[in-house]
Protein backbone atom coordinates (compact mmCIF):
# COMPACT_ATOMS: atom_id res chain seq x y z
CA UNK A 1 0.00 0.00 0.00
CA UNK A 2 1.37 3.81 -0.57
CA UNK A 3 1.78 5.93 2.11
CA UNK A 4 -0.59 8.40 1.60
CA UNK A 5 -3.01 5.86 1.52
CA UNK A 6 -1.90 4.94 5.09
CA UNK A 7 -2.00 8.07 6.35
CA UNK A 8 -5.94 8.93 5.20
CA UNK A 9 -6.67 5.10 6.75
CA UNK A 10 -5.07 6.40 9.99
CA UNK A 11 -6.85 9.91 10.38
CA UNK A 12 -10.11 8.14 9.21
CA UNK A 13 -9.32 5.45 11.97
CA UNK A 14 -9.12 8.21 14.47
CA UNK A 15 -12.35 10.30 13.31
CA UNK A 16 -14.05 6.68 13.24
CA UNK A 17 -13.19 6.11 16.96
CA UNK A 18 -14.75 9.25 17.70
CA UNK A 19 -17.94 9.37 16.28
CA UNK A 20 -18.30 5.55 17.86
CA UNK A 21 -17.46 6.86 21.23
CA UNK A 22 -20.25 9.48 20.51
CA UNK A 23 -22.75 6.56 19.22
CA UNK A 24 -24.06 9.01 16.46
CA UNK A 25 -25.44 7.75 12.88
CA UNK A 26 -22.47 9.06 10.56
CA UNK A 27 -22.47 10.26 7.21
CA UNK A 28 -19.40 8.93 5.22
CA UNK A 29 -17.79 10.06 2.38
CA UNK A 30 -15.39 8.31 0.09
CA UNK A 31 -14.12 10.01 -3.11
CA UNK A 32 -12.02 8.81 -5.99
CA UNK A 33 -11.13 10.84 -9.15
CA UNK A 34 -14.05 9.97 -11.44
CA UNK A 35 -16.35 9.19 -8.43
CA UNK A 36 -17.74 10.53 -5.13
CA UNK A 37 -19.96 8.52 -2.66
CA UNK A 38 -22.09 9.32 0.05
CA UNK A 39 -23.58 6.71 3.10
CA UNK A 40 -25.48 7.47 6.44
CA UNK A 41 -24.70 4.22 8.47
CA UNK A 42 -25.97 3.50 12.08
CA UNK A 43 -24.91 4.27 15.35
CA UNK A 44 -23.83 0.48 15.86
CA UNK A 45 -21.53 1.10 12.49
CA UNK A 46 -23.13 -2.44 10.96
CA UNK A 47 -26.36 -0.78 9.01
CA UNK A 48 -26.18 1.55 5.87
CA UNK A 49 -29.56 3.30 6.20
CA UNK A 50 -28.79 5.49 2.85
CA UNK A 51 -26.61 5.74 0.27
CA UNK A 52 -25.60 7.82 -3.02
CA UNK A 53 -23.04 8.26 -5.80
CA UNK A 54 -22.58 9.46 -8.78
CA UNK A 55 -22.67 6.09 -10.30
CA UNK A 56 -26.51 6.09 -9.55
CA UNK A 57 -28.17 6.63 -13.31
CA UNK A 58 -30.55 9.22 -12.05
CA UNK A 59 -27.35 11.38 -11.18
CA UNK A 60 -25.22 10.34 -14.15
CA UNK A 61 -28.09 11.58 -16.41
CA UNK A 62 -27.80 14.75 -14.75
CA UNK A 63 -24.19 15.00 -14.25
CA UNK A 64 -21.76 14.80 -16.98
CA UNK A 65 -18.42 14.27 -14.60
CA UNK A 66 -18.49 12.26 -11.41
CA UNK A 67 -15.26 13.96 -10.28
CA UNK A 68 -16.31 17.51 -9.78
CA UNK A 69 -17.63 19.83 -7.56
CA UNK A 70 -20.93 19.87 -9.18
CA UNK A 71 -21.13 16.13 -8.95
CA UNK A 72 -20.57 16.55 -5.31
CA UNK A 73 -23.13 19.28 -4.72
CA UNK A 74 -25.68 17.01 -6.14
CA UNK A 75 -24.82 13.78 -4.13
CA UNK A 76 -24.81 15.76 -0.76
CA UNK A 77 -28.58 17.16 -2.02
CA UNK A 78 -29.44 13.05 -2.60
CA UNK A 79 -28.03 11.67 0.70
CA UNK A 80 -30.03 14.90 2.52
CA UNK A 81 -33.26 13.68 0.84
CA UNK A 82 -32.72 10.36 1.48
CA UNK A 83 -31.83 10.44 5.10
CA UNK A 84 -34.75 12.79 5.64
CA UNK A 85 -37.24 9.98 4.01
CA UNK A 86 -35.44 7.75 6.65
CA UNK A 87 -36.06 9.87 9.08
CA UNK A 88 -32.66 11.18 9.65
CA UNK A 89 -31.71 14.85 10.71
CA UNK A 90 -28.58 14.50 12.47
CA UNK A 91 -25.67 12.64 11.71
CA UNK A 92 -21.62 12.95 12.38
CA UNK A 93 -19.75 13.82 9.66
CA UNK A 94 -17.17 11.18 8.58
CA UNK A 95 -14.59 12.50 5.68
CA UNK A 96 -13.00 9.26 5.58
CA UNK A 97 -9.31 11.06 6.74
CA UNK A 98 -9.77 13.21 3.35
CA UNK A 99 -9.20 17.19 3.83
CA UNK A 100 -12.57 19.29 4.49
CA UNK A 101 -11.79 21.01 1.24
CA UNK A 102 -13.20 20.93 -2.30
CA UNK A 103 -15.85 17.68 -3.16
CA UNK A 104 -15.86 16.79 0.35
CA UNK A 105 -16.58 20.48 1.61
CA UNK A 106 -19.11 21.04 -1.41
CA UNK A 107 -20.78 17.56 -0.54
CA UNK A 108 -21.50 18.67 3.24
CA UNK A 109 -22.23 22.23 2.69
CA UNK A 110 -25.15 20.65 0.39
CA UNK A 111 -26.06 18.25 2.61
CA UNK A 112 -26.36 20.97 5.09
CA UNK A 113 -28.39 23.25 2.64
CA UNK A 114 -30.91 20.24 2.59
CA UNK A 115 -31.68 19.81 5.98
CA UNK A 116 -29.26 17.38 7.63
CA UNK A 117 -27.48 18.67 10.83
CA UNK A 118 -23.87 17.91 11.90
Amino acid sequence: MNNNVDTRIRRAKKTRAKIAELKATRLSVHRTNSHIYAQIIGETGDKVLASASTLEKDVRKKVKNGGNIEAAVAIGKRIAEKAKAAGITTVAFDRSGFRYHGRVKALAEAAREHGLTF
